[in-house]
């Protein structure tokens, strides 16, 4: 297996970073994920996109859910 990072060569069987080659590569990666340099490819998201106003939100809360 290679490291997704480095591209070094790896163990997948003993190796506790899996799919990385080390705990370097594997905070790397975690530190790239924090701060955002992985993007999906396309427009921006609007508030609208991510909670549309007729989401019915108010409508739904709670339900089925029973409170003791």
């Amino acid at each position: 297996m290679i490291c997704p990072l480095c591209h070094q060569p790896t163990t997948w069987e003993a190796n506790p970073w899996r799919p990385f080659c080390s705990e370097r590569c594997q905070l790397t990666d975690l530190g790239a994920w924090a701060a955002e340099h992985y993007r999906i490819s396309g427009p921006p998201l609007t508030t609208e996109m991510i909670i549309p106003e007729s989401s019915g939100r108010d409508e739904h809360q709670g339900e089925g859910h029973a409170r003791s």
